[in-house]
């Protein structure tokens, strides 16, 4: 990964707090207020496409806004949280980038 529009965080994992499975990590606030000033381009629900890598994982997803939290939720699936061996709780140290 490397461009202008590429972070790097460290950021909790938590659980959505309904029935489904779905575990998150909500970018800082300056993290998202950059990508909210840099990103135009916006899809569904105003969710916007990156690349992600965590470890050794790395895929392409979207993050979604959050009102709530005045920030994104990055969603982090299953194999992801396998391969890492990544539990709620637990710090993650991730790379962001807007996916082209």
């Amino acid at each position: 990964m490397s461009s202008d529009l590429e972070w790097s965080f460290d950021a909790e994992l938590w659980l959505w707090k309904a029935d489904a499975a779905w575990h998150f990590i909500t970018l800082p606030h300056e993290v998202a207020d950059e990508i909210e000033d840099a990103v135009v381009e916006r899809r569904g629900f105003g969710s916007v496409r990156v690349v992600v890598r965590i470890g050794s994982s790395e895929w392409k997803t979207s993050i979604f806004p959050s009102k709530a939290d005045e920030s994104f939720l990055l969603p982090i699936k299953k194999a992801v949280r396998v391969a890492e061996g990544l539990e709620v709780g637990d710090t993650c140290s991730v790379e962001l980038q807007i996916a082209e």
